[in-house]
């Protein structure tokens, strides 16, 4: 059983927690794409400094409705009409900041086609599945996945800031929000408990961030007591969508039970602004390592220069490129899913034409709870017991000795090479394997 949150109430069990939402102010978009007001506060000039920073503003002024998003989008009727359809059965939630971002008057807009409902969602939306990764499968008591041997998922809640249109949990959209009760909570701790072999939790939702910082202290601190769990990881997208939440309290709590990881969700450098920078600063600077997970997305990042732009960005703000994921087969979200291929194509632009540090791993997650597997493009053009033939970044290709895996080969003649001898080294064969002409350093003694 979940603890059930309307409009009106709390977003979690704490009063911390901003209530619902609040009505949001009309202010048509007076600034150019561009102009030092759409940079950071398009559409929201008027608003006191200080409610924007504070990031319980933005999670009560959160967008939800067609009309309200009209009154800083131009929207046809038919557009709106088309929303209000999709709304329906997938609702609608951005934040003011998020929203800021947003190119009003360009429908390809890349943070617009991530938050922004489409028709496609329903009309395609037959295609897919609810679950594809069998999460409801895995589950060993409400809440907790457990698919791989060493780590456990827990899913604290399903609220969010925003609605992601690509998310892999739309299904739980139509449940209203949800908190996990502390009933449930202790359950799912005392099964990590009585598993020694888990060394890695993973708290999500939702957006675990949307609790309250002590509600979440409580989860993390019993956690960290639990004397094989070495790492606690936190998946949240409010760098992105929220920068403002990663404030000093937050840092400061995790700051105490680490090692703490973060893994985010940026898609596109457009995403990264400085109070996206500033809020990863903090967390690194809290002892706390930030990773990304970017999902491939039709449109939006699914070209090799938009990876690479967004991966140089990233490194620019101290986060790793970890992971490209293929879109899921998600219901409602066909519209926005590439070809395998695009991917492994973006992975063949990036490797050798940037630094290793920039590539991320592209991976599929499986359906029916199969798994991450890795993609790439194939080097490998063919190999023999003793001999790979392979090609590099530039096309060229190459062969490459493949040492024997059952013994050390041994050489039968080893020779002292003088500046001005050559030497022959022999394999147990007596087969030359390289010959070198001596003289280039007189201080060095080859064998």
């Amino acid at each position: 059983m979940v603890t059930e949150v309307t409009n009106e109430t709390s977003a979690t069990p704490s009063d911390e927690e901003p209530p619902g939402k609040a009505a949001a102010t009309d202010q048509t978009d007076t600034e150019p794409p561009g102009s030092a007001v759409s940079a950071g506060r398009r559409f929201f000039a008027h608003i006191p400094q200080a409610d924007w920073d504070n990031w319980k503003w933005h999670f009560r002024n959160r967008i939800t409705t067609v009309d309200e998003l009209a009154k800083y989008i131009p929207l046809s009727s038919r557009e709106k009409a088309s929303i209000k359809l999709v709304t329906r059965k997938y609702p609608l939630s951005i934040t003011p900041y998020y929203l800021s971002l947003i190119s009003p008057h360009d429908p390809g807009d890349p943070i617009r086609k991530q938050a922004v409902p489409s028709i496609l969602e329903i009309t395609m939306g037959s295609v897919g599945s609810e679950d594809p990764l069998e999460e409801k499968r895995d589950s060993v008591v409400p809440g907790l996945v457990h698919r791989y041997q060493d780590r456990v998922l827990m899913v604290l809640t399903d609220i969010c800031p925003m609605l992601c249109r690509h998310c892999t949990r739309k299904r739980e959209w139509c449940k209203g929000g949800w908190v996990r009760s502390p009933a449930q909570i202790e359950t799912m701790l005392d099964y990590i408990r009585r598993h020694e072999n888990v060394r890695d939790v993973i708290i999500s939702g939702g957006d675990p961030l949307a609790l309250s910082t002590h509600y979440l202290e409580e989860i993390v601190s019993r956690l960290r007591k639990i004397r094989h769990v070495e790492i606690i990881r936190i998946g949240t997208r409010f760098p992105v969508v929220l920068p403002q939440r990663i404030d000093d309290e937050l840092c400061g709590m995790l700051s105490e039970y680490g090692p703490v990881w973060l893994n985010t969700h940026f898609n596109h450098q457009h995403e990264i602004t400085p109070e996206a920078a500033q809020a990863c600063d903090r967390l690194l600077r809290s002892g706390v390592p930030v990773n990304n997970q970017s999902v491939l997305l039709k449109g939006v990042n699914d070209t090799v220069e938009a990876q690479k732009k967004l991966c140089h960005e990233l490194l620019r703000i101290k986060v790793r490129p970890y992971y490209l994921f293929q879109c899921d087969e998600v219901q409602g979200t066909e519209h926005l899913r590439t070809p395998v291929e695009v991917g492994i194509k973006i992975m063949e632009g990036l490797r050798g034409h940037t630094s290793g540090l920039a590539v991320p791993t592209f991976v599929v997650d499986l359906p029916e709870g199969g798994g991450k597997v890795p993609l790439q493009k194939n080097y490998i053009l063919s190999q023999t017991d003793g001999e790979l033939i392979v090609s590099n970044y530039k096309g060229n290709v190459f062969r490459y000795r493949n040492p024997e895996a059952s013994a050390t080969q041994e050489f039968t003649r080893v020779t002292v090479v003088r500046p001005t001898e050559s030497i022959a080294v022999m394999n147990t064969d007596n087969q030359a394997l390289s010959q070198r002409e001596g003289g280039h350093d007189e201080d060095r003694t080859s064998v």
